[in-house]
């Protein structure tokens, strides 16, 4: 049995129902064994043992108290993976299906995706069961206070510097910076995703849609098939990243034709229509059914109405696709459908959203495939941004931070794809990633000693 699989055979044992953490260990694990297999000191100096298992967890009950006057009990986490490489950095993410195993992958992830941007930045991932659909602005601001009652104690701009995820915004990063403000007396960059009032960043709402594209943009720069310019594209979610994947989408002259939420599908065979997107999602907050209501090209599929073994959003014919929705949102016959159809490029804008098995077959028909720990790691990198502004108390361009992100995302694919050329196999951008991240990581742990 090789390294690899003693670590993730030992990490099935101690964490035995943590399903998606299995996953993400598994997939970088066995991505990597080449790199393992040429340098046996990373096994020597037990690196993969250590690597998978957090350096500090926290668990955490939050009450609050609604608009009824009721208590509400909910969980909180904060998963600090890895401070090699900078402080731990990640998101914060509020949804009825947060557990443990949840952000434990999303941070295990982070700790690669961070390395591969270049910048000072450790990982780490948060969040809360709690469900902010349906609460009104004030239920979300007691909620995030009472969160924010217990994670302060854990963070710092030098220590911990959490961002938004699903579920985590504008409004909720404002309630909580208040909120750490008042309890430690400091006004620095603890949080990012912060309001260009105070501290936030230009782009960075933007950053992981646009980051995917531009990955996409590399990628295709790269193969014999073409640009984005004039081509149908598929876009899944209807959050940051997937609106301004479709924003930077149609800058390039291409036509993003879907976008979805939990209640289901809008196919616009015309193309999306970007300011009534922005409308329903970012000013009303209601569900994608009433695009259809307003735009008659739109035809709105309801998640009831969804074959059992595939989503139709992935099943439309098109040159490209950008799943930026949720982990494990398109599997193996969604990826039979895309190839079929025709697809010639995948690029992630969530994370681990194309199960174990769609990967091997984006992998095997040897398409532009961009992993989500390479393709989405705009956000993070433009986080990495607003942490430099804050710290030297200046504010960026859009323009320059636009051009910043651009050229990190070009670094991301150049680096992934001179690793994978290296062990042998220059179309496998998993691998190329995935050892890239590796490297760097492994490489700082045995410098920094036990």
């Amino acid at each position: 049995m090789s390294y690899a699989q003693q670590v993730i055979q030992r990490v099935q044992s101690i964490y035995p129902e943590q399903a998606e953490f299995h996953q993400a260990v598994k997939e970088v694990l066995e991505s990597i064994e080449p790199a393992l297999q040429k340098d046996k000191k990373y096994q020597s100096h037990k690196v993969l043992e250590r690597i998978v298992i957090p350096e500090r967890q926290i668990n955490f009950r939050v009450t609050w108290e609604d608009d009824k006057g009721e208590i509400q009990i909910n969980r909180g986490y904060r998963i600090e993976f890895s401070s090699l490489l900078g402080p731990y950095k990640g998101g914060l993410r509020f949804h009825p299906s947060v557990t443990e195993s949840i952000i434990k992958f999303l941070g295990f992830e982070q700790i690669f995706k961070n390395a591969l941007t270049g910048l000072a930045m450790g990982g780490g991932k948060g969040g809360s069961d709690f469900d902010p659909k349906g609460k009104s602005d004030r239920e979300i601001m007691r909620f995030c206070q009472a969160f924010m009652n217990e994670l302060f104690r854990h963070i710092g701009a030098h220590t911990d510097v959490p961002a938004g995820d699903i579920g985590v915004g504008g409004r909720e990063i404002g309630y909580l910076f208040g909120q750490y403000k008042k309890l430690k007396n400091r006004y620095d960059g603890v949080l990012t995703g912060k309001s260009l009032l105070w501290g936030g960043s230009l782009v960075r709402t933007e950053a992981t849609g646009y980051g995917s594209v531009y990955f996409a943009q590399e990628m295709l720069s790269h193969s014999n098939f073409g640009g984005l310019e004039g081509k149908v594209c598929l876009v899944s979610g209807s959050g940051n990243v997937a609106i301004y994947t479709v924003e930077k989408l149609q800058q390039l002259g291409a036509k993003p034709v879907t976008i979805s939420d939990s209640r289901g599908m809008i196919y616009d065979e015309s193309g999306i229509d970007l300011d009534l997107l922005k409308e329903i999602k970012e000013v009303k907050r209601e569900s994608l059914e009433l695009y259809a209501k307003e735009r008659k090209s739109a035809k709105w599929t309801s998640i009831k109405d969804y074959p059992k073994d595939h989503n139709p959003l992935w099943a439309i014919p098109a040159f490209a696709a950008f799943p930026s929705a949720t982990q494990n949102e398109l599997n193996a016959k969604d990826a039979e459908n895309l190839l079929k159809n025709g697809c010639k490029c995948v690029s992630e804008g969530a994370n681990m959203p194309s199960t174990v098995e769609a990967v091997h077959k984006f992998l095997d028909a040897k398409i532009c495939y961009g992993p989500g720990k390479a393709a989405n790691a705009g956000g993070v990198a433009t986080s990495g941004l607003e942490m430099s502004q804050n710290a030297a108390m200046i504010a960026w361009t859009f323009e320059e931070v636009d051009r910043k992100l651009h050229q990190i995302m070009r670094d991301i694919y150049a680096n992934a794809s001179e690793t994978a050329k290296e062990f042998g196999d220059p179309t496998n951008l998993v691998l190329g990633a995935n050892i890239a991240g590796f490297r760097k990581v492994a490489n700082a742990m045995i410098e920094q000693g036990l």
